[in-house]
């Protein structure tokens, strides 16, 4: 008998149970505990060490997509405009972490003060 409802798949809940129980474990595995022994100004550190490296991978991301493009003979190209070039994609590449980025550099600050209390 239809009674004109939509009627949904069945999900597997202890599939569904798992997955959380794996996401939970890893929340807990990320966390700092609060009774660090690191100071500020490691932690400041870790956190500047965390965000350049995310800045030089989103560099290396950018930098396929530049060279394929021509340069202009208007503005000169050549070996300048290639220096010019990779110096605007390692700002770009620093602006983009220091806004948050891909969220890289959160997980490689997190394990940087793990290691570091270790």
């Amino acid at each position: 008998m239809d009674s004109g409802l939509l009627t949904l798949p069945q999900t597997d809940i202890g599939s569904f149970e798992r997955s959380k129980a794996r996401l939970e474990a890893a929340k807990r595995a990320a966390t700092v505990e609060p009774g660090s022994t690191l100071t500020d100004a490691q932690k400041k550190a870790a956190r500047k060490a965390a965000e350049d490296f995310e800045a030089v991978f989103i560099t290396q991301m950018l930098n396929p997509i530049f060279e394929g493009l021509s340069t202009d003979s208007m503005f000169g190209g050549g070996q300048s405009e290639e220096v010019y070039r990779s110096l605007m994609l390692d700002e770009v590449g620093k602006s983009v972490a220091h806004r948050g980025g891909f969220g890289i550099a959160d997980n490689v600050y997190t394990q940087l003060l793990k290691l570091q209390e270790a």
